[in-house]
């Protein structure tokens, strides 16, 4: 792990129902690109961060957030930092290696049915266009 990027805590959202010790693993279809099966797993140091993901991700469960420990090296999500935000304001990273469930958070904020309408809408149109890779 390269300590000079962030130093946690982390936090990882999605619908499925997990446990403490468990390992969250890439090879995944993406949230965003079912097409697309993911190299590495996606992490933040922002707890509302990991709550909006847990939203958007596919799956019929209720979203939770969790809080991680990445088990191996990571590095700056490419998806998001200086391709859309310069530097990494969003905390996200990603890593191939894969993240231990250390426990489950309760206090993150949920998206009113308006803005994770908006949401869903944004990412349908960014899924739309055909420049609009995911970095994998």
């Amino acid at each position: 792990m390269d300590e000079t990027l962030d130093e946690g805590p982390f936090f990882h959202g999605t619908k499925a129902d997990l446990r403490v010790g468990d390992l969250l693993t890439a090879g995944f279809r993406s949230n965003y690109r079912p097409e697309v099966v993911m190299n590495h797993i996606y992490f933040t140091a922002l707890r509302d961060g990991a709550g909006l993901a847990a939203e958007l991700a596919a799956g019929d469960g209720d979203p939770r957030v969790y809080a991680v420990e990445p088990t191996g090296a990571f590095e700056n999500d490419p998806n998001v930092t200086d391709k859309k935000f310069p530097g990494n304001p969003t905390r996200s990273y990603r890593s191939s290696a894969p993240l231990r469930v250390v426990g489950e958070v309760e206090d993150w904020t949920r998206l009113t049915p308006e803005a994770l309408q908006a949401w869903r809408d944004r990412l349908a149109a960014i899924s739309a266009d055909e420049r609009a890779e995911i970095i994998n």
